[in-house]
């Protein structure tokens, strides 16, 4: 099969080791932030928060967070060029989604007469997935995994390689950043930047994926 989206996601593979030497361009991390911006969530919430790392201070305390557990990972915190925290809102209220619905009456695509009952009919999702004490963390966690699919093709159609990490500590990351994730959990990481040619083991590797028919069903 021929096609751009197909030699994407081809070529695309989960880097082992980074060239620290090499820097993503300001203009492409500029891409790849909007990109995740524009992503897909349920009911628009975008119940999420994305920490970039990039300077060596903010790469230092992430590397910091590995000092319990996920060892393996720790050299992606110094040697890939950025890093993003994939962070999700674990008490995600109305409140928060009246943000998103003021921006469509700003832009016109939501009339003011309407805004509640879409407020009470769309927010219905969120309740749905809520316990008695607010907390839908499950379903916020999973709209962070849209964004992050979005960025895999994002950063592959560019040229940049990455690795999703969920082997992070959490609570750790959740103490070294507070002040940037304002009570928003991070259980996921994507680290992104250009592999090294003699240490990347993964590089060059045959794709390894079930076949069609065990993953496809047409009815």
């Amino acid at each position: 099969m021929s096609h751009q989206i197909i030699e994407d996601l081809t070529s695309r593979y989960t880097t082992k080791k980074y060239d620290r030497n090499r820097r993503i361009p300001p203009q492409d991390i500029a891409i790849i932030k909007e990109a995740i911006r524009l992503s897909a969530s349920s009911i628009n919430s975008q119940p999420w928060r994305f920490i970039l790392i990039e300077s060596e201070a903010g790469k230092a305390r992430l590397d910091a967070t590995f000092k319990n557990k996920y060892q393996p990972n720790q050299h992606h915190a110094t040697d890939a060029s950025h890093i993003i925290l994939f962070a999700h809102n674990p008490i995600y209220k109305k409140e928060d989604y009246k943000k998103v619905l003021d921006i469509n009456v700003a832009l016109g695509r939501l009339k003011p007469e309407v805004y509640d009952d879409v407020l009470n009919g769309a927010f219905h999702f969120a309740a749905l997935h809520s316990d008695e004490n607010g907390c839908n963390a499950s379903w916020t966690k999973a709209q962070t995994y849209i964004a992050l699919g979005n960025a895999l093709h994002v950063v592959a159609r560019m040229g940049i390689d990455a690795t999703p990490m969920e082997g992070i500590d959490s609570e750790l990351i959740a103490e070294e950043f507070a002040d940037e994730l304002g009570g928003y959990v991070c259980d996921v990481a994507l680290a992104m930047g250009y592999h090294s040619q003699q240490l990347d083991r993964n590089f060059g590797q045959p794709k390894s994926r079930l076949a069609m028919e065990d993953v496809f069903k047409v009815v």
